[in-house]
């Protein structure tokens, strides 16, 4: 039974288990996207989500506020850099994203002992995806467009071809 049971141990202690999502997060927030398996994924994904919601909410409040959350995600990360790029680049895309800022796509099973294969991803730097969902302009139609007596009306006019023939 798994009464209570709210975290992956993925098969380590706690101290291993913590340094593994720190890493992971860190490569995630470098490299934008990930090849893991699903377990160490979703594991990943309850980790770093709270991460990126400190980093985006520097820009909306005090600068005491902001350096509080960027000492939070680095006692978390450990990672200077990581840090930094997630407070600076990360956070500026995701800016208006209410949730969700990563994306978990199972890739299949490994060669060597049939696990589970996924990618992880921070959902607004896939160019793919977001090419075709370019922001449109919201329009709404509350009542149609009347026409325009200014616009000239072409008429048609079919000829007879039958009586010109039996003309000549």
């Amino acid at each position: 039974m798994r009464h209570g049971k709210k975290v992956n141990h993925l098969g380590r202690k706690k101290a291993h288990r913590v340094a593994m999502l720190a890493n992971m997060a860190c490569s995630l927030i470098e490299h934008k996207r990930i090849n893991t398996t699903v377990a160490k994924a979703k594991a990943l994904k309850q980790f770093i989500e709270p991460l990126i919601t400190k980093s985006k909410a520097e820009n909306n409040v005090a600068a005491e506020k902001g350096t509080h959350n960027r000492r939070i995600v680095f006692k978390n990360l450990r990672d200077k850099y990581a840090v930094t790029e997630l407070f600076s680049v990360v956070s500026e895309k995701v800016a208006d994203r209410p949730g969700g800022y990563t994306r978990i796509i199972k890739l299949g099973t490994r060669l060597g002992d049939n696990a589970d294969m996924a990618m992880i991803e921070l959902v607004d730097f896939n160019e793919i995806y977001n090419a075709s969902k370019t922001p449109a302009k919201k329009t709404t139609r509350r009542s149609r467009a009347k026409k325009s007596d200014d616009a000239p009306v072409e008429d048609t006019v079919v000829e007879n071809t039958t009586e010109e023939k039996s003309e000549e």
